[in-house]
């Protein structure tokens, strides 16, 4: 666990805030930290004000011109560095993420410290690939003698606005991607989740980061939008809800600030006839009940063909009552409690409204007496788009299954959603498999497989509608970190035949050239071709090896 303040006797430990790596004790008061497990504290967080979370971004912006201007390998090798601390304390954030979020510890170091790690391998190693400059052939003959590049700068301060799901890897992975393009950052953890933010901010620290490049801070959620709306940031990048997404793109618009949002899902499986039923049961019990259900990309319901629905109906229902619901520091634990009690209370409203329109519950349902934010994995059948359960993002351990009667039905109402992130098919046959892949709308479509694509770093992350704008991860997500620049070099010693002056002859030599290129037949272009040697203007200003070393173009 990150560095605490040492309580006296009876009291609980208190954390602080890191910028420029240093600890900073919060003036806006303290926070409990609660284990979901039992719903009782273990420890606190000081919390920053606004004069405070406001050093944080000048630290960030103090540090940026010496950590941009380092080459990417010295940036990869600072990410290489972290990526060798994170190894050295991973078993202990894996226990801290079982303690404060309630992940089981195996599946703490499944889907928090390996794709972490994962994350930085990649970043640190590939970096001068991933963000060298990229060289440009111009197709206009006339410049094609240009030394023509795109560059990839950074956009300054980065703000990472995180979430209490996966506090971990969505937060560690966003950090990376930021600092390698050579952006600092200001990283706010959810507030459920801090600890594992502030021990981000120790790890950075540790692995020798210089000081303000990465800030992690615990504060209010009250004065966020004061972070949001700082016209010193570069870029946000909000990882939530659609609902906290749309304000942070509010706040945003004040200053132009671009942003990146990963918002909700409500991601659909598709079950075709032909699938291999206990393959596609065990995945799809594993995609929907992975971290409690509290995955924006968990299967969160599921279309089913007719003929193969009654059996694969008894295998997920199998495959759910074999799993072991406790306390996630546990060993022999497979579901840890939800993270937050008003999201266990949406989910019964759930279950609720889908049981009073005609669902029925074959496992679960309903919560246990014992302490801690506990559901249980619950399947429900006789579902249909009426319901809650069927339309709005659940985000818990809550599988429901539709029967259909063919796939065109089951491909749309897949995509009848406000969503769009992710969607899994099931089958075994490529020509459906493609078909899948190509119809369904979602920003990841896998087949036989489900939410693990967040494990693989070059692929990226994001979704169509209401679940986000732009994409982090792989090459797609490395360049919402970056702006492009357009750079070329002209070794011309003359004036090039474009400038000033104009006149009747150069009006006449545009309309020429125009032809030259772009008549439709063969014939005239090769007419208006040799009609353009006839101009001297041609002759004096144009780079005459460059145009012939390119003449493919004029073809």
């Amino acid at each position: 666990m990150a560095t605490a303040a040492q309580p006296s006797s009876g009291e609980r430990p208190v954390f602080h805030s890191w910028v420029a790596n240093r600890e900073v004790p919060g003036e806006a008061g303290a926070r409990d930290v609660l284990s979901p497990s039992t719903a009782r504290p273990f420890a606190q967080a000081s919390l920053l004000s606004a004069e405070q979370a406001s050093s944080a971004i000048s630290a960030a912006l103090q540090a940026f011109p010496a950590w941009s201007a380092l080459s990417l390998r010295e940036r990869g090798r600072h990410l290489l560095a972290l990526r060798e601390r994170l190894l050295l304390k991973s078993e202990e954030i894996a226990d801290l993420v079982a303690e404060e979020q309630g992940k089981p510890v195996a599946e703490a170091h499944l889907v928090e410290i390996f794709p972490s790690l994962e994350c930085l391998k990649h970043l640190g190693e590939h970096a001068e690939d991933l963000l060298g400059e990229d060289p440009v052939d111009a197709e206009v003959l006339l410049f094609a003698h240009k030394d023509c590049r795109l560059l990839y700068a950074p956009y300054g301060v980065v703000l990472v606005i995180t979430p209490w799901n996966y506090p971990l890897s969505i937060s560690l992975t966003g950090v990376a991607a930021a600092l390698v393009a050579g952006n600092t950052v200001v990283l706010k953890p959810a507030p459920a989740t801090t600890l594992i933010g502030l021990k981000l901010g120790e790890l950075c620290r540790d692995a020798g980061l210089p000081p303000g490049v990465v800030n992690v801070l615990a504060l209010d959620d009250v004065l966020a939008p004061t972070l949001v709306e700082d016209p010193r940031l570069g870029k946000i990048v909000f990882t939530g809800s659609v609902a906290t997404g749309k304000k942070v793109m509010a706040g945003a618009a004040k200053h132009l600030t671009p942003v990146v949002l990963e918002l909700g899902g409500k991601d659909a499986a598709i079950v075709c006839r032909d699938a291999r039923l206990e393959q596609a049961a065990r995945g799809i019990v594993w995609g929907a009940f992975l971290n409690a259900g509290q995955t924006c990309a968990s299967v969160e319901r599921v279309y089913v063909e007719a003929p193969v629905a009654e059996a694969f109906v008894a295998q997920v229902v199998a495959e759910t009552r074999t799993l072991r619901q406790g306390d996630p520091r546990a060993a022999e634990v497979d579901l840890g409690p939800m993270t937050l009690e008003r999201q266990r209370t949406l989910v019964e409203e759930h279950v609720a409204d889908a049981v009073a329109k005609g669902a029925r519950v074959l496992t679960g349902g309903a919560r246990g007496d014992g302490p801690g934010y506990f559901y249980p994995p619950t399947v429900l059948v006789d579902v249909d788009h009426s319901m809650r359960i069927m339309r709005e993002e659940t985000f818990g351990p809550v599988l429901p299954i539709m029967k259909v009667e063919s796939l065109d039905e089951a491909i749309r109402l897949a995509n009848d959603s406000d969503y769009g992130l992710t969607a899994s098919g099931w089958t075994r046959s490529a020509d459906t498999a493609r078909r899948l892949q190509r119809e369904l709308s979602a920003g990841v479509v896998t087949i036989n497989d489900c939410v693990a694509s967040f494990a693989e770093p070059t692929a990226p992350w994001g979704g169509f509608k209401q679940s986000g704008v732009g994409r982090t991860h792989g090459m797609a997500g490395l360049r919402e970190m970056v702006q492009v620049k357009y750079v070329s070099r002209d070794t011309s010693r003359r004036p090039l035949v474009w400038w000033f002056p104009y006149g009747d002859a150069f009006r006449r030599l545009m309309v020429i050239q125009a032809r030259a290129f772009h008549a439709r037949s063969l014939l005239r272009r090769l007419l208006a071709q040799a009609a353009i040697l006839r101009f001297g203007r041609f002759w004096k200003r144009a780079n005459l090896p460059g145009v012939l070393l390119n003449l493919d173009k004029l073809f």
